[in-house]
């Protein structure tokens, strides 16, 4: 359980230096551009990924390389939605996104959708809804709703196209490492047409934010190991985690102001996520 718990905190934590950055000096985008190069390099001295065979990537090119621009892009996202919108609401977008794929999959690839899907797809609509909802008094988060939307798409469509990868699980960590190596230089490539200053602040800020989003996913891989037999209490507990645990930091550590709705939104997306996971 400690690995569940520790992945849960190491995703938080990430929400939590993308809302300090911008008081650090950090720049985001220079931050998310470091954060790559070091998950690579973790990724490869922990888990020594099959990287000699360069057709294991040329065969699947076609989704690693959307997902090598997605990644970066969306992360610069999110960082601008847990400024806007706060990291409770933008913690639940995010793992809201995780019913695209169960659309997608009835949808596109012609899956079967039972009743508990159908329901827990009804209650997650309905959680997004609440958590974008915003007074029109409110104008502290202007912009709020598209950068929750945008989040919940993007994560959406990532979540799509690993599901795709992961069809081979051997080469799941390969194809990480894969994707880490590619996607930092790609926002590199771009500020450095923007002419963007760099500073060590952001250079510190990314390295941390590196350790943090690897050891993420380390801790979930071997919270995935631990209940190898019960892999849907992993996934629920993870979402489930996350979205508690970030609700209460913005709250109480940040003094995010949210409205009831919002918290009705919170509260119907973990319903949503146990009743795609618990209700048989």
């Amino acid at each position: 359980m400690h690995y569940l718990i520790l992945s849960i905190i190491c995703s938080v934590l990430v929400s939590v230096l993308l809302k300090i950055a911008k008081k650090q000096g950090i720049d985001i985008r220079q931050a998310v551009a470091i954060n790559y190069p070091v998950a690579a390099i973790s990724v490869f001295l922990l888990f020594q990924p099959n990287i000699k065979n360069f057709s294991l990537f040329s065969s699947a090119w076609y989704i690693l390389l959307p997902l090598a621009v997605l990644m970066p892009t969306v992360f610069i996202i999110m960082g601008e939605c847990v400024k806007r919108a706060g990291i409770a609401r933008a913690d639940a977008a995010q793992r809201l996104s995780l019913f695209l794929p169960i659309l997608a999959a009835f949808l596109l690839f012609d899956e079967t959708l039972h009743a508990q899907k159908i329901i827990a797809v009804i209650l997650a609509i309905i959680a997004l809804f609440a958590l974008v909802y915003k007074p029109k008094q409110q104008t502290q988060a202007n912009g709020a709703i598209w950068t929750l939307l945008g989040v919940w798409l993007g994560y959406g469509i990532i979540d799509i196209l690993f599901k795709q990868l992961s069809k081979n699980a051997a080469l799941t960590t390969s194809y990480l490492f894969f994707l880490f190596i590619a996607a930092g230089p790609l926002l590199g490539l771009y500020l450095m047409l923007q002419k963007t200053q760099w500073t060590r602040q952001s250079i510190i800020g990314g390295m941390i934010l590196g350790c943090l989003n690897f050891a993420n996913i380390y801790f979930y891989f071997r919270a995935h190991q631990t209940y190898s037999s019960n892999p849907t209490l992993v996934f629920a507990a993870m979402n489930l985690g996350v979205i508690t645990l970030g609700s209460i930091t913005g709250v109480f550590a940040f003094g995010e102001k949210i409205n009831k709705i919002n918290i009705i939104g919170i509260f119907l997306a973990m319903l949503a996520i146990v009743c795609l996971f618990y209700m048989r």
